[in-house]
């Protein structure tokens, strides 16, 4: 369905650009009828070539270019109507050409540049200790957008920031991380220095091997294990005394456990905080005890107006920042990189800090 509404879209695009600049040329009087022609087919297959190169981008640069170029049609009709002025099809192609180009520059910028992102968060519950330093990570993407090189370069920066725990919540690779660019980021996760440990969950790409791969799950976990990360399926982990980590399996998981299962032994006068990719499951771990959990997967809504839009779908759940129900703050961060998309429009590109204070302390 996705595709074939890609086809669609693109082909719409295609068809309404090629007849303005095949009518803005044919109108220029050239010495040949056949001049508009080429130029046309030029610019079709130069089209064509780039969507076979990178699809995903290329539709994205086109859906943005065409909607300023209507956008820009519309005002200027607008303008006609009321002020008797005609403007060039010719003027208004340059300035949509202008305007996608400097605001998709802006998204490529807002992509790459990673930011770091504080919460204070306070609790009456007793931590063990007068505050509690969690760092987290999310939707790295390896070989994405960033390889294994820029993932260290960025646990070298977390590390001055001193946590007491790291978490990395989900997809983590992806179908195209290499195998030399998944040791890398594992090696770089092995050289964080923490109190407590790494831990990490699968998010829905990390498992996707396919045949281009000459690596399997088995060899991830391997990796991941060598270099001290704790992989959580599921499972719970004691910090100290007071606090309690438990890592979900991601919602496409089948067999996942419900909230009210993994908490239902444990102590709610201890604090819990959990790792969940996909931030749906609001309610279930607001009234099962639990007092922190953090995700991804949603990458802030990535492209505007896209943000705005989805935080109506996620109107139970959340997108992007921090939420409160009942006694639980949920946090959805953006991610330190992305799947595929090169921009970043709506939001920002980041690591999140929270530190926890003990107010009783």
């Amino acid at each position: 369905m996705a595709n074939f509404l890609f086809i669609l879209i693109f082909l719409f695009m295609l068809i309404f650009i090629v007849l303005r600049i095949h009518n803005l040329i044919k109108n220029k009087n050239y010495p040949t009828k056949y001049y508009s022609c080429i130029i046309t087919f030029v610019f079709i297959i130069g089209l064509i070539i780039y969507c076979f190169i990178d699809y995903i981008n290329s539709f994205i640069i086109f859906c943005h270019f065409l909607a300023i170029l209507l956008f820009g049609n519309i005002i200027f009709l607008v303008i006609k109507k009321i002020f008797r002025k005609s403007f060039n099809f010719y003027l208004i192609l340059i300035m949509s050409y202008c305007i996608t180009a400097i605001y998709l520059s802006y998204g490529y910028y807002m992509a790459h540049h990673v930011i770091e992102t504080y919460y204070k968060i306070e609790t009456t519950k007793d931590l063990g200790v007068k505050s509690f330093r969690i760092v987290q990570i999310t939707d790295s993407h390896i070989s994405s957008i960033i390889n294994g090189d820029n993932f260290t370069f960025y646990m070298e920066k977390i590390n001055k920031t001193n946590p007491d725990i790291v978490v990395v919540t989900g997809d983590f690779i992806d179908d195209d991380t290499t195998l030399e660019d998944m040791r890398k980021a594992c090696k770089g996760l092995g050289k964080l220095k923490t109190k407590y440990g790494v831990y990490l969950v699968w998010g829905n790409h990390d498992l996707e091997f396919n045949n281009d791969k000459d690596y399997d799950e088995f060899v991830l976990k391997k990796e991941l294990k060598q270099n001290r990360v704790v992989l959580l399926e599921d499972d719970l982990v004691y910090l100290n005394q007071n606090i309690v980590l438990i890592g979900r399996l991601d919602a496409q998981f089948k067999n996942r456990l419900a909230a009210s299962v993994l908490t239902q032994e444990l102590d709610l006068n201890n604090y819990i905080i959990t790792l969940d990719h996909e931030p749906n499951d609001y309610e279930a771990e607001a009234s099962s005890g639990m007092d922190l959990v953090l995700s991804g997967h949603t990458h802030g809504g990535q492209l505007f107006p896209w943000t705005i839009i989805s935080k109506f779908a996620f109107i139970d759940n959340n997108i992007y920042g921090m939420k409160k129900i009942l006694n639980t703050n949920f946090i959805v961060s953006s991610g330190i990189s992305n799947w595929r998309i090169k921009f970043k429009t709506g939001t920002k590109t980041e690591y999140v800090i929270i530190d926890l204070i003990n107010k009783n302390y």
